[in-house]
């Protein structure tokens, strides 16, 4: 096998996602490009992981084998929450790239192969990939702007086409050379979701911005022939996650901003909420005009959005002013590449 060998860490935290834990590991190890191993963190959950450990047991029993089919089953080493759980799968992974897969996703067949085409450039130090919503109810609610699908982590009109360098990549479907954790630190703490509360996010840009400051050399690229499906629980098809959402990637943005400054924290969304938001808002009256489905409610779904995510960023901005909310930026060690 050609190219970087690549780890992929699948962060889990509940027995809710049993099934779909195991779509995730089946998508990886039926690559076209196999996989070095399959790390499964489980998140402060003895339960799940003596679970996952049992149903993947004749695979840890094998330390080589040429099919990607190693699946390691680890506790979370770090606080609960998801940015602990990826730094304790960067830890561990031998790979020379480590990529992160949902837990609620599958893969599609060539998701590494383009991940790794793009590391056969040295100045590449981080690629993601598409994430594709599949509605629990079947179809996108009529009311549900496309612009917004990064509330239910999928990627969102508005984001270039095409393998284009970007400012930052989406967790869900992301890779990063190993060299980068050894530049930048690890995901910060603090930042991300932790199962329990209010459904932060934003880790990853935080963790790119620095990196990019670490390396300014370093290209950051999106793929998107590198395609994930992420499932969207009904729960999350109804307006009022939608808002829960949007005012906690206020909050987030605003710690993103504290981290690495606002000019740098906020570029893409200057343009996102400048340009591509008042087009959705013209696109849905269009629609209601025209008589289509869902206009009016995708119009003022934007509107609402904007205006509860920017609440949240001026609530979290004086929170970290106060000094209310704390994070932390981990050294991640990771292991000798063999």
């Amino acid at each position: 096998m050609s190219g970087p060998g690549i780890s992929v860490v699948i962060c889990a935290y509940t027995e809710d996602r049993w099934e779909d834990i195991l779509a995730a590991v089946s998508s990886v190890r039926a690559q076209s490009r196999p996989a070095l191993e399959t790390l499964l963190v489980v998140d402060h959950n003895d339960t799940l992981r003596e679970r996952l450990a049992k149903e993947y047991k004749e695979h840890q029993e094998h330390t080589e084998t040429a099919d990607g089919a190693v699946v390691r089953v680890l506790a979370n080493a770090g606080p609960r929450g998801l940015s602990a759980g990826r730094n304790t799968g960067i830890a561990a992974a031998r790979g020379e790239v480590v990529a992160f897969l949902d837990d609620d996703a599958v893969a599609e067949r060539d998701w590494l192969r383009h991940f790794a085409e793009a590391y056969t450039d040295p100045r590449v130090m981080a690629v993601g990939g598409r994430t594709e919503p599949v509605w629990a109810s079947g179809r996108r609610p009529d009311w549900f702007p496309e612009e917004f699908d990064w509330v239910v982590g999928c990627t969102y009109r508005g984001l270039p086409r095409g393998r284009v360098r970007v400012r930052n990549v989406l967790g869900g479907n992301a890779s990063f050379r190993r060299s980068a954790f050894d530049a930048a630190g690890g995901f910060a703490t603090g930042i991300g979701r932790d199962g329990d509360k209010r459904p932060l996010g934003c880790e990853e840009t935080e963790l790119c911005i620095r990196l990019s400051r670490a390396r300014p050399d370093a290209v950051l690229l999106i793929d998107d022939r590198a395609v994930i499906h992420h499932r969207v629980p009904e729960v999350r098809e109804h307006f009022r996650y939608f808002r829960s959402r949007a005012w906690a990637e206020g909050l987030s943005k605003a710690l993103v901003a504290r981290s690495v400054g606002a000019e740098k924290g906020l570029e893409s969304e200057r343009r996102y909420a400048t340009r591509v938001l008042p087009a959705g808002v013209a696109r849905g009256l269009r629609d209601a005009l025209l008589a289509r489905s869902g206009g009016a409610g995708r119009a003022g779904a934007i509107v609402a959005g904007v205006l509860t995510a920017a609440g949240g960023y001026v609530v979290g901005s004086v929170r970290a002013r106060r000094g209310g909310t704390t994070f932390r930026v981990p050294e991640v060690e990771v292991t000798a590449r063999e």
